[in-house]
């Protein structure tokens, strides 16, 4: 039985009021479609980044259950509507049955992205010291996505958000999978990069900094991708802590709110996408799913993939929060990058 919730009890307390924004412009975000099922498959990861909205690290525990990922895979199957997996984490490549996981969604004939975050192929598995160095070649077999953080091409402000070393071992990891075509003209094997500002700043914009990355990283290293998408930071987890320690929270909220555009806000990304989180809750996006705001049908009942209907999830009213308008400040953000 679906557990019934209090209407928006997280928004209670705000003083920001994003609703009250979008009605001000006469803004209306039902969903449009749902192409794509992200799955945070755990939050075990081998790094502990300072922007991380998921508090991912080496001691999460956290795991989407054998069952959890057979009902994904029904999904899947069930519905053609959705082309498309988006693994995420953690490092998603740490899921006992990530592998698994890939073979099976790819058998469907669905596009499969991986949200990997270079490192791990070097690190392996901070709990089990289970070898990772065999992913790229596995990548390459299936014709996985591959989506990878890289906060900036120079050493010291990648190092600063993600830890000492990090940069090396991603320019390492990056070579490692462009020798195996990805990011290669023609080869059809997609390498994305993603950009977060270091700090409570807007990116800056998406096709010029694609420009300097590519430029950089072939020039002083020879390593070549497809494409860059920038990220806002979410003033949610880690980096909120982070903001409010240094007393920045209040003036990066207003900065959010001054830049917000509605032509971002009509390509935020929850319109087309559920996230599905490591006990088969069901959320509008990512960041939703860690402030734990579960995505409610139109009786306000919770959804779960343990009960997955098509239609009724995508009749659910999106539920909206303060960090939206980190989605929709500039040039909007998203899991694929600028919206506008």
């Amino acid at each position: 039985m679906s557990a019934v919730l209090p209407i928006r009890v997280f928004e209670e307390k705000s003083k920001y009021n994003f609703e009250g924004l979008l009605r001000r412009n006469g803004i209306d975000l039902p969903p449009l479609s749902i192409d794509t099922l992200q799955v945070n498959v755990t939050k075990l990861c081998n790094q502990v980044c300072r922007h991380c909205h998921v508090d991912a690290g080496p001691q999460r525990k956290e795991m989407l259950s054998p069952e959890g990922i057979a009902k994904c895979l029904e999904i899947l199957e069930r519905h053609p509507q959705i082309t498309k997996l988006d693994i995420t984490g953690g490092a998603p490549e740490l899921h006992p049955g990530f592998d698994v996981f890939v073979e099976k969604a790819v058998a469907l004939g669905k596009h499969v992205m991986v949200r990997h975050n270079l490192t791990v192929q070097l690190d392996g598995n901070p709990q089990t010291k289970e070898n990772k160095e065999y992913l790229p070649e596995f990548f390459a077999k299936h014709r996985v996505e591959v989506i990878s953080s890289l906060p900036y091409y120079q050493e010291y402000f990648t190092d600063a958000q993600r830890g000492s070393g990090v940069f090396q071992k991603s320019v390492e990891a990056m070579k490692r999978l462009n020798a195996v075509g990805y990011g290669v003209e023609g080869s059809g094997l997609v390498l994305n990069l993603v950009y977060n500002p270091v700090g409570p700043y807007l990116p800056a914009a998406q096709a010029g900094l694609e420009a300097d990355y590519k430029r950089e990283l072939r020039d002083k290293f020879g390593l070549v991708f497809n494409g860059l998408f920038t990220i806002t930071n979410m003033p949610i987890n880690r980096f909120k802590l982070h903001l409010d320690k240094s007393g920045q929270y209040e003036a990066y909220m207003e900065k959010l709110l001054a830049a917000f555009n509605p032509a971002a806000a009509a390509g935020v990304m929850c319109r087309s996408l559920i996230s599905v989180g490591h006990d088969g809750r069901i959320y509008d996006c990512d960041f939703n799913q860690m402030l734990e705001m579960d995505a409610l049908d139109a009786k306000r009942n919770k959804l779960t993939i343990f009960d997955f209907d098509f239609g009724r999830t995508l009749q659910r009213p999106i539920q909206f929060g303060d960090h939206c308008f980190g989605c929709t400040a500039g040039a909007g953000s998203s899991c694929g990058g600028a919206t506008a």
